[in-house]
């Protein structure tokens, strides 16, 4: 006889079933998508990133393939839906960060959607720049940037990522995040949130700085990782970028510094004096925005550091 438990669909016991597969299964499923991956010039890590997430396996038994041998993998998902993922990663080229909806950055797992960049590794480098940026205090021989410097602004926050790493890098500062996107804005929070960083972080809907008018002359630092793309070369980016990427988060206009010039121009309003301005650029675009900062006429100590690979990404100034 079948009990109501056993016919009914949405039952654990049915889901269990639904969401289960064998770890021979699964090892044919993954050589066939890394088939796919090779095919596609896609990278094959994407592959275990996907298993990583959906199928809670470790980095050690997917390289050494000991998954094989388990009886059964719960998914999160049937091995369907999961067929269905992949073949969006590969046919429409969706990001596979957006396709688990959560990216990694620093040490955290952020969420992510269409509506905001992925974070990307070489960005992490600006927390690290701003922690060395920070001068140390009259007291102490080693830099405190927790007692100095108390309010630092995340311009066009997107998931929140540069903001969190603020946060953490500085836990007694405030950090204001803001961004002219309210999809945007409600990824930053989420993650905020999840990583108990609420008290920390303030959020705002506004363009740049206009949000922050309350701050005038306060400001200890600005952090911004703003549209620098040719808006011309935006649709020639890579497709995962291109077709999936908002492109309010990537064109910078004619020649991709129409954001940084006006950072470059309003900014000094906002930060005390010697406070710190620090921005990403595109590749090649450092001198420029180097050149600009000198023009403006108040910053100094103008600096250009290169990214994870050589190439110079990042500029640094102090507000005289």
């Amino acid at each position: 006889m079948i009990t109501r438990e056993d016919s009914d669909p949405l039952s654990p016991q049915s889901l269990r079933r639904e969401f289960c597969v064998s770890g021979q299964r699964l090892w044919q499923w993954r050589e066939a998508a890394r088939q796919q991956a090779i095919a596609a010039d896609i990278p094959l890590e994407e592959v275990d990133w996907l298993l990583q997430d959906l199928a809670g396996l470790d980095r050690p038994s997917l390289r050494l393939e000991t998954f094989k041998d388990k009886a059964e993998i719960l998914l999160r998902l049937p091995l369907s839906e999961l067929t269905t993922l992949w073949e969006h990663r590969i046919r429409d080229r969706v990001p596979v960060q957006y396709l688990t909806g959560v990216a990694p950055w620093r040490q955290f797992l952020l969420n992510v959607s269409p509506a905001v960049l992925i974070p990307r590794p070489e960005t992490e480098c600006l927390i690290d720049l701003a922690i060395a940026a920070v001068p140390p205090t009259p007291h102490t021989p080693r830099p405190t940037p927790h007692l100095s410097h108390q309010h630092w602004a995340d311009l066009g926050t997107g998931s929140g990522a540069i903001a969190i790493g603020l946060a953490t890098a500085f836990p007694a500062a405030t950090i204001h995040a803001v961004d002219c996107s309210a999809a945007a804005l409600a990824i930053a929070q989420s993650n905020a949130q999840t990583l108990h960083l609420t008290e920390h972080i303030q959020f705002y809907e506004g363009s740049w700085l206009q949000p922050l008018v309350h701050l005038r002359g306060r400001l200890s630092g600005m952090v911004a990782n703003p549209p620098y793309i040719p808006s011309e070369m935006v649709p020639a980016l890579q497709p995962e970028v291109a077709r999936h990427e908002p492109h309010l988060a990537l064109d910078g206009g004619a020649d991709g510094l129409d954001c940084l010039r006006h950072l470059v121009a309003v900014a000094p309003e906002y930060l005390q004096s010697g406070g710190i301005w620090l921005v990403e650029t595109m590749a090649g675009q450092a001198i420029a925005v180097a050149a600009l900062l000198q023009q403006q006429g108040n910053y100094d100590q103008i600096q250009i550091h290169p990214d994870l690979t050589g190439i110079d990404r990042f500029v640094l100034a102090y507000r005289c």
